[in-house]
């Protein structure tokens, strides 16, 4: 994998989805990538990432982080089916809570889980002027430094409840979620990017389609809807906030 591969596609439409973000408070840019990039990430994603798991279940609780290697010993499956009904328990309850496989660019790169790999150049250019200084221009938010990243895969069972991602102290100002997916989508299969107003209604929806770039302004009512059973597919993603420190 080269640096040199990914590049905004030039002929993404940044000037609406500009004037949307500004507007709204969010936008969805389609083919956000030249074609090269997306398809090595793609692939990255789904033939070269240890997927481990990631599990919230209510707003007290720490998130159970587990790697892939981990995820082979019976005493931690055990604990994860535990804590899988203890998300699904949370969720029933109007709380917030959240099952999907993970992989943290950031984790792996300060950790040196695999030093100088693909990963380690994805989070890299993620990094550099050639991502951010669109995003910048886009959002209108000049302050923005830098970008932390997972990987994020959305199976059958998968899910994200609403919540905020209110958390001020860690300099968020926006979050974001580069996707992708299958070419073909279906609505039927959930991992929709949903947002709501007060009153819970949804206001606005972003299907995952391949290749766009989802930014939104936090924080903001939003979650991941569950993918079904039935769904042939995972959802696919890079996700992660601008941060202005």
């Amino acid at each position: 994998m080269s640096k040199t591969l990914f590049a905004v596609n030039p002929n993404a439409d940044l000037r609406s989805a500009q004037a949307q973000f500004s507007s709204k408070g969010r936008t969805q840019v389609r083919d956000f990538l030249v074609p090269e990039a997306a398809e090595e990430i793609r692939r990255l994603l789904r033939d070269g990432t240890p997927w481990g798991l990631s599990i919230q279940a209510g707003d007290a609780d720490q998130p159970e982080q587990v790697r892939a290697e981990e995820l082979q010993q019976e005493a931690v499956r055990q604990k994860i089916g535990d804590r899988v009904r203890d998300a699904h328990r949370a969720a029933s309850e109007g709380r917030f809570s959240f099952v999907h496989a993970r992989y943290s660019l950031v984790d792996a790169y300060l950790g040196q889980w695999r030093p100088g790999g693909p990963h380690d150049i994805l989070l890299e250019y993620l990094n550099a002027p050639d991502f951010l200084d669109p995003l910048r221009t886009l959002t209108g938010i000049p302050e923005i430094r830098k970008a932390d990243a997972h990987a994020s895969l959305f199976a059958p069972g998968h899910f994200l409840t609403s919540h905020l991602d209110e958390h001020s102290g860690e300099g968020r100002r926006v979050a974001y979620v580069l996707n992708f997916a299958p070419d073909e989508w279906f609505t039927d299969w959930g991992g929709y990017l949903v947002f709501f107003d007060a009153d819970g209604d949804i206001v606005e929806g972003f299907r995952p389609r391949f290749n766009s770039l989802n930014l939104f302004r936090v924080p903001q009512a939003h979650s991941v809807t569950f993918v079904p059973p039935f769904a042939p597919a995972t959802r696919l993603a890079i996700s992660g906030w601008l941060l202005d420190r």
